[in-house]
C-alpha cells in the first residue's frame, strides 16, 4: 500500500470542502427561513415597545451559557435591561422547568438552547398569559409546548437551509432578525467568539455554516477582547487556536460550573467587564473543573466493574453518582466498550441518566422504544438525558439490550484513518497542510492515519498520576515517540499496529509534531 504523501494529504482534506455553499461568512444563510421568527420578532419589538418585562431561560451547559451570554450582550447593546434564569441542574433540572415557570409572574419568555421539550412548564405560562417564545436545536419530541413562536431548525416544517446548528446559534439568528426589525446597529460578528466555543462544544457537526463560522470564530477568540478569552490565551499561549484547543482547554472550565456547582459561575465569567473579576471567575472555575476530574475517575471505575462484554449497551447505575459527571462517564465508557452507553444517578428512588454513542444508531429512537417507563427524556443523535423510577432500571436496560439486538448497524464507528503514513515524512510543512484545514470536528474528522509493525523500544507512564502511556518506537528505522492519555496498560506486543493523529507541540517557541495514539489494534 503506497503511504500518505503531503500532495496526497492535502488533495483528501481540500475535497471536503469543495462544495460548501457557504464556504464564506458573506454567504451564510440568513434568519428568514426559519419557521415563526417573524412573529417572534414582532412580539419582541412590542415587548420592547410597551416596556414589558423580558426573561431569557437558558440552560446550564456550555451551549445554553453562551446562548443567555449572546442574549445578555445583544439587548444590552440595544440599551434593554432584560432579566434572565440559569437552571441549577440540581435545584431545577433542564431547561424551562415547570419549577422555573412558577418563578415567572408576567412579561415575554425566550428560551434559548432548551425549551422544545417543556410542555408542562409551557401550560402553567398559558396559564398566566405569559407569551412564549422557544430557540432551541434539540429533537421535536410528539407533544410540542404551547408557544407563541418556537425557533428550531429540527422542526418539519422549517425550511432553514442547514439543520445541524446548535442552540446559540439559532439565539444569534433570532438577534439578527429582532436588529433587522428594530433597524438597530449591533455588529453581529461581535459574538463569533462565542458562537465558536459553542458549537465545538455541542459537537455540532464541523461542516458547512459551522465550518466557515468555527474558522473565522477561532481567529476571533485569539483576538477578542473579552476579558474572559484575553484571560484564556494568557493560559494556552499559543500563536493560533485549533478546536481541540476549545474542545478540550476552554469548554471543560466553562462546563465545569453547571456540572458541578451553578453554571451562573460561567455566565459571570463570559460576561466580565473587568481583569480580574475574570480572574476571579476563572480561578474557580479551574477549581470545580479539577474536582470534576476527580469524582468521574472514581465513578468510572465503579461502573465498569457491572458492566458485562456480552449486553449490547452499558446501562449502569448508583445511588447519588454526581448528576454533574455522568454524562462524560457515559461518552468515555462509549468509546473505550464501543457501544452506547446509559449512566444513572439514583437519588430518593428517582433514577437520572444521562446517554452516549458514537454510531449510526439514533439514541433519541433509541430510548423512545422505552419511553412507556420514562419520566421524561429529551436530546440528539448521539446525546441524551432521561429519567425514571430506579424499580423500572433492569426492565429499561433489557428493552434496549433487546432493540440494539435487532440492529444491524454497527453499535460503535470505527476510526476511519487517511491511509499507512510514512512517520519519516512528518516534518513542519506536514502539520501546516493538517492546520490549513482547520477546524476538525464530527463528520469533518482530524486526519488520522495507521501505522503499522511499529517496533516497542520502550514504555513510560508519564503525568502526575502516572495514567499516560508514553512509547518509543521504530518505524521502518524512523525512531519517534508517541502518547496515549488516560492508559495505563504497559503489558504491549513488541510490534505494534496504531491508529494515530498528529498535533503541533509549541514550546519556548520550539514547534514540535506530536504523535498521538487513537488506538492500539
Amino acid at each position: 500500500m503506497s503511504k500518505i504523501t503531503k500532495q496526497r494529504l492535502f488533495e483528501i482534506l481540500s475535497s471536503r470542502h469543495l462544495n460548501n455553499p457557504y464556504s464564506k461568512l458573506a454567504s451564510i444563510p440568513t434568519p428568514n427561513n426559519f419557521k415563526d421568527i417573524n412573529i417572534a420578532t414582532k412580539r419582541v419589538k412590542k415587548a420592547i415597545e410597551n416596556g414589558e418585562k423580558i426573561t431569557i431561560v437558558g440552560d446550564y451547559d456550555v451551549d445554553g451559557v453562551v446562548s443567555t451570554t449572546i442574549m445578555l450582550e445583544f439587548f444590552e447593546d440595544l440599551g434593554i435591561k432584560v432579566d434572565y434564569i440559569i437552571p441549577n441542574r440540581f435545584e431545577h433540572g433542564y431547561g424551562l422547568s415547570p419549577k422555573i415557570a412558577n418563578k415567572i409572574d408576567n412579561g415575554l419568555v425566550i428560551t434559548v438552547d432548551n425549551g422544545i421539550s417543556a410542555y408542562e412548564a409551557s401550560l402553567i405560562l398559558k396559564e398566566k398569559n405569559i407569551d412564549l417564545i422557544i430557540t432551541d436545536h434539540h429533537t421535536v419530541g410528539e407533544k410540542i409546548p404551547h408557544a407563541l413562536a418556537i425557533i428550531n431548525p429540527k422542526q418539519e416544517d422549517c425550511t432553514f437551509e442547514f439543520k445541524e446548528i446548535c442552540g446559540a446559534q439559532v439565539a444569534w439568528y433570532f438577534c439578527a432578525a429582532i436588529k433587522k426589525e428594530l433597524e438597530a446597529n449591533v455588529d453581529l460578528s461581535s459574538y463569533l467568539d462565542l458562537l465558536t466555543l459553542a458549537i465545538i462544544a455541542d459537537i455540532m457537526p464541523m461542516t458547512s455554516l459551522n465550518h466557515t463560522m468555527v474558522k473565522q470564530g477561532l481567529k476571533k477568540i485569539k483576538n477578542s477582547k473579552r476579558e474572559a478569552f484575553k484571560l484564556l490565551n494568557q493560559h494556552i499561549q499559543k500563536e493560533f487556536l485549533v478546536s481541540d484547543d476549545v474542545g478540550f482547554t476552554i469548554a471543560p472550565k466553562i462546563n465545569s460550573a453547571g456540572r458541578m456547582d451553578d453554571a451562573s459561575l460561567a455566565l459571570d465569567f463570559l460576561l466580565s467587564k473587568c481583569q480580574n473579576s475574570a480572574y476571579e471567575s476563572l480561578a474557580v472555575l479551574e477549581e470545580l473543573n479539577n474536582y470534576r476530574k476527580t469524582l468521574q475517575e472514581d465513578i468510572c471505575s465503579r461502573a465498569e466493574k457491572q458492566i458485562k462484554s456480552s449486553d449490547k449497551a452499558v446501562v449502569v447505575w448508583g445511588e447519588e453518582w454526581h448528576e454533574g459527571v455522568i454524562g462524560i462517564v457515559a461518552s468515555k465508557l462509549s468509546h473505550k466498550f464501543k457501544k452506547p452507553a446509559f449512566i444513572f444517578s439514583i437519588n430518593d428512588n428517582i433514577a437520572k441518566g444521562s446517554a452516549r454513542a458514537n454510531s449510526q444508531i439514533s439514541l433519541y429512537d433509541l430510548i423512545s422504544k422505552a419511553k412507556h417507563l420514562l419520566i421524561g427524556f429529551g436530546g440528539h443523535k448521539n446525546a441524551a438525558g432521561l429519567s425514571l423510577e430506579a424499580i423500572n432500571l433492569e426492565e429499561f436496560k433489557d428493552i434496549i439490550n433487546k432493540e440494539l439486538s435487532q440492529v444491524n448497524d454497527s453499535l460503535h464507528n470505527e476510526f476511519i484513518t487517511l491511509g499507512e503514513l510514512d512517520v519519516s515524512s512528518v516534518d513542519l510543512e506536514f502539520i501546516s497542510i493538517i492546520e490549513e484545514f482547520e477546524p476538525y470536528g464530527l463528520e469533518n474528522e482530524r486526519p488520522i492515519f495507521n501505522v503499522s509493525n511499529a517496533k516497542l523500544l520502550k514504555t513510560d507512564l508519564i503525568g502526575k498520576d502516572k495514567n499516560h502511556l508514553k512509547l518509543t518506537l521504530n518505524s521502518d528505522g524512523f525512531i519517534f515517540e508517541a502518547l496515549k492519555f488516560y492508559d495505563n496498560n504497559t503489558n504491549l506486543d513488541n510490534n505494534l499496529n496504531l491508529i494515530l493523529s498528529i498535533s503541533k507541540n509549541e514550546f519556548r517557541g520550539v514547534i514540535t509534531p506530536t504523535f498521538l495514539i487513537q488506538e492500539i489494534l
